[in-house]
């Protein structure tokens, strides 16, 4: 899903978030949902980067979610 205006975001656990470059040369960084901390699957989530180190995120416009595929929830 990509969060559009007036759209809310909704995350699960397994989930991953990408968060696209801001400006030319930055490259996307991709986290994985490990903890939704809001309620009914909306921000903030807890995740985890592919160098190991976790963060709190509320993410915002400039973010997509790429939901696992059903069968592996």
């Amino acid at each position: 899903m990509i969060v559009e205006e007036g759209l809310e975001m909704r995350a699960s656990k397994g989930d991953r978030l990408v968060q696209h470059g801001r400006v030319v040369g930055q490259h996307d960084q991709e986290s994985e949902v490990v903890e939704v901390m809001g309620q009914e699957g909306n921000p903030p989530y807890r995740v985890r980067f592919t160098d190991g180190h976790e963060a709190i995120m509320s993410p915002g416009p400039d973010c997509q979610v790429k939901h696992k595929e059903d069968g592996q929830r």
